[in-house]
């Protein structure tokens, strides 16, 4: 791990910047929708825009690429997303952050694919495993370090938004001017539905769903802390336990899934993971209880994105997991297109609480259907299944795909002894 710190750092330095200006883009916009009136029904909307510029993003960026370089499209789509972070307060407008939204959503996806393509191509077969972990920890460190920043200044200001800015122009340096030649991009094209499906409804439907989930809880938990009156600091407490909650069980999970029937552990989660937010209502008052319950929303939701893409990997040849990838991914951002709307909805109508009432009732969707399938396929049997790749939501294909061959190779070494 010292090794590959000492001759990427750059790289990693770079990346938390970046993740430190979303994180804090991301819950900011929350917080100060709620001090313009914007009701959440409205928020939903505009949160709802990153998601679609980051699917967009996610298809045009590798014929970005190709055309131009990685250079040209990192420092182009950066630029353009420390702009848009200013204009967030200079005009606090409905369809303006709507616009934003999509802009930073874009960018963010090719900033991802070009950083995450330099990553890869600085790793080594011997250090693939060990970057990729270094990564995971570096994007979830950034995250939960943005919510802290939140506390420095009024979200009411133009302070905390320059500040957004200014990390994600700084992160330009280290990445731009310590890069090696860029990489040769090849993208791998996903695979089509239909076999996607064929190959795991499970891990299909389950994605999507989970799509819808993830776009909720990242989009909307700072609005509904707004609008249960949390003030600022129990709010970022909120929604870095979310993280945290991910990071801190992401390796236990992998490491039972390994070990066990993946789908008995999806539905285990899943339904653990329902019934923790359908009784969450009862408990919003206390802030303590609030954080635990925060926390194991994001210990349940973020591995279950690992554990989908483990699960279809199950069922497929080494050649044909990377394109597996790239379309779980696509039905991902599909699901998490319609989240913000249907919860934003749902807090406007029937209050805030119903943020928890969505998740539950999702979280049970997914598990009804893992639960319905297990009568219809057996699971592949435990010896024969491959090893679980750890994967952050909203990663790039590239990362992605990096988690896939790591989890390869961990199969094939674990096989040899």
């Amino acid at each position: 791990m010292g090794t590959v710190l000492k001759n990427s750092w750059p790289l990693f330095l770079g990346m938390m910047l970046l993740m430190l200006g979303n994180g804090l883009q991301g819950t900011l916009l929350g917080i100060r929708g709620a001090l313009e009136g914007f009701s959440a029904n409205t928020m939903a909307w505009v949160m709802s825009g990153y998601f679609i510029g980051f699917l967009g993003g996610s298809r045009m960026a590798p014929e970005m690429i190709r055309r131009v370089g990685h250079v040209r499209v990192f420092a182009a789509l950066a630029s353009l997303v420390s702009a848009a972070l200013i204009l967030y307060a200079a005009v606090p407008n409905v369809i303006a952050w709507f616009g934003l939204r999509i802009l930073i959503g874009f960018c963010f996806s090719g900033v991802y694919v070009v950083a995450e393509s330099w990553l890869n191509d600085s790793a080594t077969n011997e250090t693939r495993g060990q970057t990729l972990s270094l990564y995971l920890i570096v994007q979830m460190i950034g995250i939960v370090a943005a919510q802290g920043v939140l506390n420095f200044a009024d979200p009411g200001g133009y302070t905390l938004f320059i500040i957004s800015s200014v990390l994600v122009s700084v992160s330009f340096a280290p990445i731009l001017l310590s890069i090696s030649p860029a990489p040769m991009f090849k993208a791998t094209k996903p695979m089509s539905f239909r076999r996607l499906y064929a190959t795991s409804p499970t891990a299909v439907v389950g994605t999507l769903l989970l799509g819808s989930i993830f776009s909720a809880l990242f989009g909307m938990a700072s609005v509904y802390g707004t609008q249960k009156g949390l003030d600022v600091r129990s709010i970022t407490l909120f929604v870095a336990m979310i993280y945290i909650g991910g990071m801190i069980c992401q390796y236990p999970i992998g490491w039972v899934s390994d070990r066990m029937d993946r789908r008995k552990l999806i539905i285990y989660m899943t339904i653990v993971g329902a019934v923790a937010m359908a009784i969450a209502p009862f408990f919003t008052g206390n802030i303590y209880l609030l954080m635990l319950l925060s926390f194991i929303l994001g210990g349940i939701c973020n591995p279950l994105y690992s554990l989908y893409l483990a699960y279809m990997n199950d069922y497929l040849e080494p050649d044909d997991m990377a394109a597996a990838s790239g379309g779980l991914i696509f039905i991902s951002g599909c699901g998490a297109i319609g989240g913000p709307f249907l919860v934003g909805w749902m807090m406007t109508t029937y209050g805030a609480d119903s943020f928890f009432i969505y998740l539950a009732v999702l979280l049970g969707l997914s598990a009804a259907w893992a639960l319905f399938r297990s009568t219809v396929r057996d699971a592949p049997n435990v010896a024969d299944t491959g090893s679980y790749a750890h994967v952050a939501p909203g990663t790039s294909v590239v990362a992605v795909e990096l988690a896939t061959e790591v989890a390869i190779e961990m199969a094939e070494e674990e096989g040899d002894t």
